[in-house]
């Protein structure tokens, strides 16, 4: 079956996208993905790892123009004919597309080419567009509606032949929504590929640069609802019990001059570290240098229904991890007993948490074995590969 993805970003780099292409190619499918490129220097045309990818280059412009892409439509007025003329030339049979920023043009295009359609979400994008700083900015409030982003995401659950979520609880939520029916969602979590942990080359000088300290590792963007002042403001607990801590924050955001003012202001610098991002080809050496990954996103409607992949990589190698409550990932974690749950935003609690696994290296190793044990038994990619293949064979 020819499968064509529809990503409306760059590529790469993606993982989730890049993992259910490469799964669907191993079923035996083709795979062309249609992406955007904004820098336009990009090939139009690359095969990576047999994905047939075709870049579509658009000026700047468009790119700000997509965040009106609910309100006025000329960003998918401008995709709207490339992206018929990529499904001809390439003999799609069924459209895949990524998140709902561009489903509206090809829902467009579908009237006129009938194709089947699988919408993926990410994300609750309606949800997490509440605190995207550009839509809470004066214009944004404006010009900006979540609300009618989310008339139109369950138009088109409606719509489209089969949906794919990152979570249970995002299943349970859409088809309370739409009414759809169970059986129309399935679930493809972001876990790891087994080459991530198994086929991966240490950097001695991350290391050995964290051989003495007690680190809590952060991975991923650093914006303010992901709770990262949570992480700091519990070292007032922690510096004085836990002198050789140190946290460690591996990406970015508009947000890092805020919380390097904060650690600043607290005196802590010499407990944080900021890297900014790195190569992911890093990140194994950053998880064995640490003791404990974390996750402290804050409670909202989309951090309740979905998984941060920083979970499934620290697990992978057996380091317990430290989570807020949000619905998801405190599921997944009480199910597996692999990490411990503190309250959203409790500094205090957070760091209860962590000395509670600084002192207790039963439960430390006990939540580490369950890790391992999750990730090699159900938590890994392959087993989402099963669900793809399920999923192309019913349509």
């Amino acid at each position: 079956m020819n499968i064509g993805m529809i990503l409306d970003d760059t590529f790469p780099p993606d993982p989730r996208v890049e993992n259910e292409a490469l799964s669907l190619i191993q079923s035996g499918h083709k795979v062309f993905l249609y992406c955007l490129d904004y820098t336009r220097r990009l090939p139009v045309f690359e095969n990576i790892n047999g994905i047939n990818v075709y870049r579509q280059r658009f000026p700047g412009i468009i790119y700000s123009l997509s965040a009106l892409a609910y309100t006025i439509p000329v960003y998918h007025l401008y995709l709207k004919r490339s992206l018929s003329h990529f499904l001809r030339k390439n003999h799609i049979q069924v459209i895949h597309v990524h998140d709902m920023q561009v489903a509206r043009s090809v829902f467009w295009v579908t009237k006129k080419i009938k194709i089947p359609v699988v919408l993926d979400f990410h994300e609750n994008r309606p949800e997490i567009m509440k605190y995207y700083s550009h839509v809470s900015s004066f214009l944004g409030k404006l010009l900006i509606y979540p609300s009618i982003w989310k008339r139109f995401e369950h138009r088109y659950i409606i719509k489209a032949d089969k949906i794919i979520v990152v979570t249970e609880e995002a299943k349970e939520y859409y088809r309370k929504k739409t009414g759809v029916s169970e059986k129309k969602i399935v679930v493809v979590p972001n876990t790891v590929r087994k080459g991530f942990y198994t086929d991966y080359k240490i950097d001695d000088k991350i290391i050995d640069r964290y051989a003495q300290h007690f680190m809590i590792l952060y991975l991923g963007d650093t914006g303010k609802r992901r709770g990262l002042t949570t992480m700091i403001n519990s070292l007032k607990y922690l510096v004085k019990l836990i002198p050789e801590i140190k946290l460690v924050i591996v990406g970015s955001s508009d947000n890092d001059n805020y919380l390097k003012q904060l650690v600043t202001t607290l005196h802590y610098n010499d407990y944080v570290d900021f890297t900014g991002w790195v190569d992911v080809a890093l990140f194994p050496s950053y998880i064995l240098s640490g003791e404990i990954g974390a996750c402290p996103i804050h409670k909202n409607i989309h951090h309740d229904t979905t998984y941060a992949n920083k979970i499934f990589q620290s697990l992978a190698f057996g380091k317990p991890v430290v989570v807020s409550d949000c619905k998801a990932q405190e599921n997944i974690v009480e199910k597996y007993n692999f990490g411990l749950v503190f309250k959203d935003q409790d500094a205090r609690d957070f760091a209860d948490k962590i000395l509670k696994l600084y002192h207790d290296k039963n439960l430390y190793n006990t939540l580490s074995k369950n890790g391992r044990k999750a990730i090699a038994e159900e938590l890994n990619w392959d087993n989402n590969t099963f669900v793809l293949k399920k999923l192309y064979e019913d349509l």
